[in-house]
């Protein structure tokens, strides 16, 4: 049968359709791709949470990595502040990195493409709106930790102490009689951590430690010295400094001493840091900008006029900060007829490294030295049969003959007043050993100081373990052949003699420590108070009990059986 052809259906055009079939597909390939940030923002971003990884991975790891892995950079980021600061810049990169992309260049439509960045900022701007309303009617506080992390506390604020200086007491002050339990000056009777005098109960369960007295106090990370049942600190109230004295066993203040002087900074907070020292019935403090006063331990009155320390070496007012970031922190050290103290100098020199005064006229007898202060106070050691005082200065350390300040020895302790700063103390061990430690990846160094026959010294090394004992705010306490102390807030025993770990354990944060006969007492940042054993095989921990709340960087004081502790808020024996 025959088919009429012009009544069929044309052909399809299988070419047309194809074509449209392969546009359409380049089309959703197209959108997709502009909804998936480009190969190399991808690379780019994948380098940034590498970076974190192995910041992160150093940080946990980094006691137990080779020696010979990139020991520059391990040291550098083996300081945990360093890592957080480091991992809130990375990631703040990379979010915004994407957040152009996603705005300016993806294939999103523009309310999505314009809209979501608005939400995310109006968040954020509520968030901070909201924390700023808080700490203004005191219904939460920002604080940064030792590790360089803000902390939010959700609760109201405690009552801060009046600024109005209070009324003087009547009731007299005896600083000059002293007692076997005095603990007088800055880390104890021998400035050292140590109180062997006084043995502990050890069962915290039957013999819990009982409190005797809490009360706020002004800021400040000052510690308390103590001499025949009053305690000497140092804290800010208001626009005053004061120097304070309380009477141990009832926390009643006796007497103050104010000058106006405040010195403040975001992560170092506001107030004083070093620890008076008494001597002899007197009292010196240095404060925070640099003013160092000698106060008669009756009555606070001022014995001879204080010494600016800032004005006596050109540095310009308010520019103390710029080479001396956080503050002046040493505390005096009484040498015969001598108070020691670091002097520095302006940011471009010169320098000073120790400045002597009369103890008691104030009169200027020496000074030696051309280093930069650091956060470190100075000691008394007996090296080779040779007394001399030790010194952490800003980069290196120095002895100082104690009658004319002439240096002895030095030896390079890198560090900077403004960043990685040093504050732990030089410790002379037997065998004319000197121990240093520090944060921010420092770790420890021993060495060996020897004096040859033509009078000449040296300081070797005798080891380097930059894994060890970073001791940042803190300082080390020996027993026997161990140094015991807190490494980035982790406690750690440590064979001094060779720098080995024997163990290391349990986060106490950037507290402080002290060690009493065979036990240690450690304070944690967070203000509990814990007693662990001090021995080289296992971390033994005896019992814990609450003390103060707060931010607790301030060292202990042992006086006797009375225990007082303090932070930036409260004090408690």
């Amino acid at each position: 049968m025959a088919v009429d052809s012009s009544l069929s259906d044309p052909p399809p055009n299988d070419s047309a359709a194809q074509a449209n079939r392969s546009a359409d597909r380049t089309a959703k390939r197209r959108r997709l791709v502009g909804r998936v940030p480009p190969r190399s923002l991808q690379v780019a971003v994948g380098l940034i949470g590498l970076l974190m990884v192995l910041m992160w991975a150093n940080l946990s790891f980094g006691d137990q990595a080779p020696e010979n892995f990139l020991p520059r950079l391990q040291r550098f980021f083996a300081d945990r502040a360093t890592v957080h600061v480091f991992t809130l810049i990375l990631s703040f990169l990379a979010v915004m990195t994407l957040t152009v992309w996603f705005t300016f260049c993806s294939s999103y439509s523009a309310l999505i493409r314009y809209l979501t960045p608005l939400i995310a900022f109006a968040a954020t701007v509520l968030t901070v709106l909201g924390i700023a309303i808080g700490m203004s009617w005191g219904a939460l506080r920002v604080h940064f930790s030792g590790t360089m992390l803000p902390q939010i506390d959700w609760r109201r604020a405690p009552v801060a102490i009046p600024a109005e200086l209070p009324g003087r007491s009547t009731v007299p002050v005896d600083l000059l009689t002293t007692s076997p339990d005095d603990f007088p000056q800055f880390l104890g009777p021998g400035r050292d951590l140590v109180v062997d005098k006084v043995r502990l109960q050890r069962d915290w369960q039957a013999y819990p430690p009982k409190l005797v007295w809490r009360q706020p106090i002004g800021a400040g990370w000052s510690g308390f010295a103590a001499v025949n049942g009053f305690a000497v600190t140092l804290e800010q109230r208001g626009e005053k400094e004061l120097v304070t004295c309380y009477d141990v066993a009832t926390g009643e203040l006796r007497w103050w001493h104010a000058i106006d002087a405040r010195h403040a900074t975001v992560l170092g907070g506001v107030g004083p840091r070093s620890t008076p020292t008494i001597h002899e019935g007197k009292v010196y403090a240095l404060g925070a900008t640099g003013v160092l006063r000698c106060l008669d331990g009756a009555t606070g009155d001022e014995l001879w006029p204080s010494k600016d320390l800032l004005a006596m070496y050109g540095v310009p007012p308010g520019s103390d900060g710029t080479s001396i970031a956080w503050g002046r922190a040493a505390s005096p050290l009484i040498v015969d007829d001598l108070v020691v103290v670091p002097a520095g100098g302006p940011k471009g020199g010169p320098h000073v490294s120790l400045v002597a005064f009369d103890k008691n006229t104030g009169d200027k007898v020496w000074q030696a030295g051309d280093r930069q202060a650091s956060y470190s106070s100075p000691s008394l050691a007996t090296i080779d049969g040779v007394r001399q005082i030790l010194i952490v200065n800003e980069d290196e350390i120095s002895s100082h003959d104690p009658a004319t300040g002439k240096i002895l020895w030095q030896s390079s302790w890198p560090g900077s007043s403004t960043a990685n700063a040093s504050a732990s103390q030089a410790v002379a061990l037997p065998g004319d050993h000197v121990w240093l430690s520090k944060g921010y990846g420092g770790g420890a160094k021993l060495l060996h100081v020897t004096r040859s026959g033509d009078e000449k010294w040296r300081a070797d090394e005798v080891w380097v373990n930059p894994r060890v004992l970073k001791t940042k705010f803190t300082n080390i306490a020996i027993h026997g052949d161990f140094a015991y102390g807190l490494s980035d807030g982790i406690l750690e025993c440590v064979e001094w003699k060779s720098g080995r770990s024997q163990w290391k354990r349990d986060r106490y944060g950037h507290g402080q420590i002290l060690r009493a006969s065979d036990v240690l007492l450690v304070i944690s940042e967070s203000g509990e108070l814990t007693m662990v054993e001090a021995t080289p095989d296992a971390h033994n921990e005896l019992g814990r009990s609450p003390a103060i709340s707060g931010k607790t960087w301030n060292n202990l004081c042992l006086y006797g059986r009375y225990l007082l502790v303090r932070n930036a808020e409260e004090a408690a024996c």
